[in-house]
């Protein structure tokens, strides 16, 4: 188990700052929080989908230069699906414009950023939203950071 929460710091990205209703995730386009990545070599964010029909989103991923951020950079990265259960489709590369989620309920989505992948120097990087087809869309989103640079039992948060 130590060696589990050594490598592994889960971050409540999508939390009430950022996301208004747990009944709504993607309403008003929200980014998530700024995750700084300078002692993580991978963020992985995970994108549950509850409830909603019709409602869908465009992903992107943006590297940011700093915890505000006051520049950001959209950039290509990893992603892949569950739209049933556990069964997940193949790993997709995303361009910079990133991708739409289906439509429907109770769905899995898993994107992977590398701090390789991040813009020139920067260290930051959030999940950003757009609304592409107006639906509730119910869930929560999390990022999980792995590949320390320096395992610790207690890492030092991400959000600062």
């Amino acid at each position: 188990m130590d060696n589990f929460m050594q490598e592994h710091h889960l971050v409540n990205v999508g939390n009430s700052n950022f996301v208004a209703s747990a009944a709504d995730i993607f309403n008003g386009d929200p980014a998530t929080d700024v995750v700084n990545m300078k002692d993580w070599n991978r963020a992985t964010f995970v994108i549950q989908k509850t409830a909603g029909i019709v409602g869908t989103a465009t992903i992107t991923i943006e590297s940011c230069d700093d915890m505000v951020p006051t520049t950001t950079t959209a950039i290509p990265f990893k992603y892949r699906k569950a739209t049933s259960g556990d069964t997940f489709g193949e790993w997709t590369d995303a361009t910079a414009s990133g991708f739409t989620t289906t439509a429907g309920a109770d769905q899995i989505y898993e994107i992977s950023v590398t701090s390789s992948d991040l813009n020139g120097t920067d260290h930051y990087v959030r999940l950003q939203t757009a609304v592409s087809v107006v639906g509730a869309v119910g869930g929560g989103i999390v990022a999980i950071l792995t590949e320390p640079r320096y395992a610790k039992s207690i890492p030092d948060t991400v959000l600062t």
